[in-house]
């Protein structure tokens, strides 16, 4: 497999407000054992704070990558051959498409906490998926990264 001249990829982190949350998380875990003492105070911080820091990096951690003739986002793996152009999708239009222009079969990577996206159009006939949604912090380079990767694999 041919790497592609402009490799991308993108991990679509959490924010930092959701840290303090689990630390928050943690407190509230924290403050319902306090009536048990202070080892239970302890373990409820510390274990609130982790169980609610392992959510939000899970949650947090899915990738958007191109890879050789591929497009890997999540769990999914598209030939880019299969993709038509992208179309590049600011914070109105990204959240129109999230909502009442979004169509029940399509792919969507979305993460609300991500304002711009990126909607490419699946042109494979056998593939019910009309299109691809995908929250992105850089769409432009995305979208320019599956054209330089469907020129190299044509």
């Amino acid at each position: 497999m041919q790497l592609s001249a402009t490799p991308y990829e993108e991990r679509l982190t959490a924010p930092r407000t959701w840290w303090l949350i689990s630390f928050l998380v943690g407190v509230s875990f924290a403050l319902i054992l306090l009536p048990f003492g202070t080892l239970p105070l302890l373990g409820g911080l510390v274990g609130g704070t982790a169980a609610a820091a392992v959510v939000a990096s899970s949650y947090g951690s899915v990738r958007i990558r191109v890879v050789g003739d591929a497009l890997i986002a999540g769990e999914a793996k598209i030939p880019v051959a299969a993709l038509g152009e992208a179309e590049v999708l600011d914070p109105e239009e990204a959240r129109a498409w999230r909502t009442y222009k979004a169509d029940t079969r399509a792919f969507l990577l979305l993460r609300a906490y991500i304002p711009t996206a990126l909607k490419v159009p699946v042109t494979d006939p056998d593939d019910p998926t009309p299109y691809l949604y995908l929250s992105t912090r850089e769409p432009e380079r995305l979208a320019q990264a599956l054209r330089t990767a469907r020129e190299a694999a044509a």
